[in-house]
């Protein structure tokens, strides 16, 4: 049963830390697209939360239902597994949340844009460069003066 154990351990770690780029993160579809950019100044910057896409959610179900099936015999059993799950659930639903900022933006074209990225970079004054794919933002770089 400790085997099991381990082996569910060692798994999960290897699906958790298998990127070690901290540039951007392209979909396996669209790497080689061609990618139209905007350049602007931030006007505000203000911290946001990014909740969980659904991920964290099913792998700490997934993974609370397994840890707590190897609790208890009988009822105690189904009880442990059911509150594995149900805590599972939470803990990657907490876990799967990122720290973000919303960012008004002034274009150079004079249009005025808000967009959402994960992680807190930028200050009003800066300026942007902003990657679209299609009308989805892909990244988010600043322009060193």
């Amino acid at each position: 049963m400790k085997k099991f154990l381990y082996i569910l351990i060692a798994i999960t770690l290897m699906i958790s830390g298998c990127a070690t780029n901290e540039g951007p993160e392209y979909d396996g579809r669209n790497y080689n697209q061609i990618k139209r950019y905007e350049i602007g100044t931030v006007i505000t910057s203000k911290p946001v939360v990014i909740k969980d896409d659904g991920s964290g959610k099913f792998f700490g179900a997934l993974i609370g239902t397994v840890l707590g099936s190897l609790v208890g015999s009988g009822a105690g059993k189904t009880l442990a597994t059911l509150g594995g799950g149900l805590g599972g659930y939470y803990a990657g639903s907490e876990v799967g949340k990122a720290n973000g900022e919303e960012l008004s933006v002034e274009l150079d074209s004079g249009e005025q844009v808000v967009i959402v990225i994960k992680g807190n970079r930028f200050v009003a004054g800066d300026r942007v460069k902003i990657i679209k794919d299609g009308n989805k933002v892909a990244q988010v770089d600043k322009i060193n003066k």
